[in-house]
């Protein structure tokens, strides 16, 4: 049975979302910032990092994705996706948030291919780290809890 989840579950994700966010354009800046300048709206402030309102968009961001998770990846609302679809919706929904930002805060010329390509390479990087991340808590969790059903046999088994 899975936990219910509060308000304050929901928060913590947004903070887990818009501190990674934060790390990830704090490095593009050091690394891009100079650069950039001209040309990003989110690299305005060079390698000095991030503007407070960009910091807010992000934000934003981070509240939507993580309500975007939470209606595929709770049974409140969708009951009987499989998990592969729910993943894929997710993702889209996601990167269609993200673009309506880049479009109506001009993070990036939107008539240039090149900047679209960095932003979903971007994406499925980050993308492919979360998943690895989730992946090896998951497979530690089971390991856990195996152990610990392993120790209960064995003490139920010692009873007898």
């Amino acid at each position: 049975m899975e936990e219910k989840k509060t308000f304050f579950d929901y928060l913590a994700q947004v903070v887990i979302v818009f501190g990674f966010s934060m790390l990830v354009l704090n490095i593009f800046c050091l690394a891009f910032g100079n650069s950039a300048k001209d040309f990003s709206a989110l690299f305005e402030l060079g390698n000095q990092g991030i503007s407070v309102r960009i910091a807010f968009q992000f934000l934003c961001i981070s509240a939507l994705i993580t309500g975007v998770r939470f209606v595929f990846f709770t049974d409140v609302i969708i009951q009987k996706m499989p998990i592969w679809l729910r993943t894929i919706c997710m993702l889209t929904f996601i990167v269609i948030i993200i673009s309506v930002f880049i479009i109506i805060f001009h993070w990036f010329p939107v008539n240039m291919w090149q900047p679209w390509v960095m932003f979903l390479v971007c994406f499925g990087l980050s993308f492919l780290g979360s998943y690895l991340v989730v992946t090896v808590k998951e497979k530690a969790e089971n390991k856990r809890m195996e152990e610990a059903l392993q120790r209960l046999k064995e003490k139920e088994g010692h009873k007898k």
